[in-house]
């Protein structure tokens, strides 16, 4: 069994984090900082935030990403904003109601002070990104901007037009580029994490593979930091860069860390549709849209006119019909399963009945047509070449897709897993969001963590042990190298005849069939048949060409994909175990008369979190008890 010990601190929710702070860490003073080195993987958001701020504070700190630059990775597509509760629309806003609409959302499947911690912080992030220039919209009169997003009732989302993760990332990346300078922070680009090293039961350091070269080498640390993002490219079709994996937190899984809510996967309702078998990937269109697009589909099924010469009294708006109070601005979650049942009802629209329409008519009626694409131009320009339609002339086409991972390794309060010295921020852990992430609070958990929670917290377990006290001269290290070039060697020897993209898009129909928007029984037990049958089939007929020794994605590829067999595998193990519905997890089985998730409080209210027990032998699920003090729990109602 895992010892899962949260930290979380006692006493009343509105002061915790303060009281953690000033009462219950260890501090690492200015002239001893230089002497510990951490490693942070990935620069994203969290991770290049994180290897800043740790720079700047005196850390000697390596950061590795397999991107040919910091500025290319996964945060860079986020589009339509950061929440924050400022209250610059004095329309009701505070720290509560952001953190009432964020553990709402997730449908109580977070931990309280974990959600306070992040609303009581947004504030601080917002002025931390203006500091750095970060070009956020503007009203006429000079302040920032405000918009809604779905599952809130306020306008808290901060915007740079459809780019808010790319202009944040280059605050980021400016701060990042300055500590390089400055020699605090070392930079490995195009080199891939592939393992953990726990050396005396801590977290001592990674193996690497540069891939260019395909050398591998080793690096140690006083602490370990992983920044790598989520892994809905389990599904092979999502809304991710091509890139991203589950490796990383995978690997340390293997290692001994744990693994928690693996299951719960946010599919995003406002992606462009898929238009064939060819396709990689999906594009997705920001959930900003639904401010002022509306959603809709014909109410006759057989309706084969133009969306233009539809009349009002045969279009179904059917968020607004269902969920009147927030309309077409419920929760992702809501969104998506609402899409999928008029859909399977057969009101879908395009070629493949699979999309709604978004529709900014009424919109560009009632504001002008400038006013409507001075908001979302850019998010325009990228659906029209993308599908050659117009959205300013027809609707745009929408289907739900894969989008964000709530699931990550198990963290306490101050970020680090049940693997001492092993720290998890950002997507890469599963603290904030519960079954369900509101949107735009993704950036700012990545940026809380790196900025503001991190960077104070790791003092404590550094403080507690000596710098460098271990190096990669350690055994454990010539080990995993071993065991990693072990690996390498296995995948090329196969010499089948499928690629490695062939099995992982097996996997991706396998994991959205079983355990996609909604989820059964006799599904998920489908899923646990048919994909150890793909894995061992992977192994006896995987054909990759090239070698180890040069530039080889194919190989890069490959790798990744024995990682999503295996965690495939974990992620229907785990909703098979759930057996109820809260947030993304729908359990076709425990549904309220109305199609809404069913939450079975007494038996599921807590973070499943999983143990690796050896090759072929199930993981072992430890259960950590969600509190709920300050907000007690509800049904989520998003209709009155």
């Amino acid at each position: 069994m895992l010892t899962l010990n949260s930290k979380i601190p006692s006493g009343p929710i509105e002061n915790a984090w303060t009281r953690h702070v000033n009462n219950n860490l260890r501090l690492v003073g200015p002239k001893n900082r230089p002497k510990y080195k951490i490693i942070v993987v990935g620069s994203g958001l969290a991770g290049a935030s994180a290897a800043a701020s740790m720079g700047a504070m005196g850390y000697k700190v390596e950061c590795f990403c397999f991107q040919d630059s910091p500025r290319r990775a996964h945060s860079i597509a986020a589009q339509g904003g950061i929440n924050a509760s400022k209250n610059y629309r004095n329309d009701g806003d505070s720290t509560w109601r952001l953190f009432y609409d964020t553990q709402k959302g997730g449908d109580y499947r977070a931990r309280e002070q974990n959600v306070y911690r992040l609303a009581e912080l947004s504030t601080a992030i917002i002025d931390q990104a203006v500091a750095q220039g970060v070009p956020f919209a503007r009203e006429y009169g000079g302040k920032l901007a405000n918009r809604s997003f779905g599952g809130v009732l306020v306008e808290r989302t901060f915007y740079c037009r459809g780019e808010t993760g790319q202009q944040l990332l280059l605050g980021a990346y400016s701060a990042l580029e300055e500590q390089i300078a400055a020699k605090t922070v070392k930079m490995h680009t195009r080199t891939e994490m592939l393992d953990l090293v726990v050396a005396d039961g801590k977290a001592r350091g990674i193996v690497v593979r540069n891939l260019e070269t395909g050398k591998i080498t080793s690096h140690a640390a006083d602490a370990v930091v992983l920044a790598t993002g989520g892994y809905g490219n389990v599904y092979y079709l999502s809304t991710n860069a091509k890139g991203c994996n589950v490796t990383a937190n995978f690997r340390a899984y293997r290692r001994g860390a744990g693994f928690a809510n693996p299951c719960f996967t946010q599919i995003h309702p406002t992606s462009i549709p898929a238009s064939g078998e060819y396709q990689s990937k999906l594009t997705l269109m920001s959930e900003s849209l639904r401010n002022d697009g509306r959603i809709w589909v014909p109410r006759n099924p057989e309706e084969k006119r133009a969306p233009a010469n539809i009349p009002e009294a045969d279009r179904y708006y059917y968020l607004e019909e269902r969920y009147p109070r927030f309309g077409n601005l419920v929760p992702r979650d809501v969104a998506a399963r609402n899409a999928k049942d008029v859909c399977d009802k057969g009101l879908g629209v395009g070629p493949t009945g699979y999309g709604v329409y978004l529709d900014f008519g009424a919109a560009i009626q009632d504001k002008g047509e400038e006013a409507v694409k001075a908001k979302y131009d850019n998010l325009f320009e990228m659906y029209e070449r993308i599908t050659a339609d117009d959205p300013t002339k027809t609707p745009m086409r929408i289907y739900p897709a894969v989008h964000y991972t709530m699931g990550g390794l198990w963290v306490d309060y101050n970020l680090m897993t049940n693997l001492p010295g092993l720290y998890s921020i950002g997507e890469s852990n599963f603290a904030d969001h519960g079954a369900n992430r509101l949107g735009a609070s993704s950036l700012m958990q990545c940026l809380a963590d790196g900025y503001f929670i991190l960077p104070v917290t790791i003092g404590d377990f550094l403080s507690q042990h000596p710098a460098g006290e271990v190096d990669t001269h350690h055994p454990a290290f010539q080990e995993v190298e071993k065991e990693v070039s072990g690996q390498i060697d296995r995948l090329l020897s196969v010499n089948g005849t499928r690629s490695s993209e062939s099995f992982h898009r097996e996997l991706g129909k396998i994991m959205w069939e079983h355990c996609g928007i909604s989820r059964n029984k006799e599904g998920l037990e489908e899923g646990l048949r048919k994909i150890p049958e793909l894995r061992e089939e992977f192994w006896k007929d995987l054909k990759l060409p090239g070698s180890s020794d040069h530039l080889n994605q194919s190989l890069e590829h490959a790798g990744r994909v024995v990682d999503f067999l295996d965690f495939g595998e974990l992620m229907c193990r785990d909703a098979l175990l759930r057996d109820e519905s809260c947030g993304c997890h729908l359990r076709e089985e425990h549904q309220t008369p109305e199609g809404e998730a069913k939450r079975d409080d007494e038996r599921f209210a807590h973070v499943a979190v999983f143990e690796y027990k050896g090759e072929g032998v199930a993981p072992e699920l430890n259960k950590e008890p969600l509190a709920f003090d300050a907000l007690p729990l509800a049904a989520r109602n998003y209709k009155t």
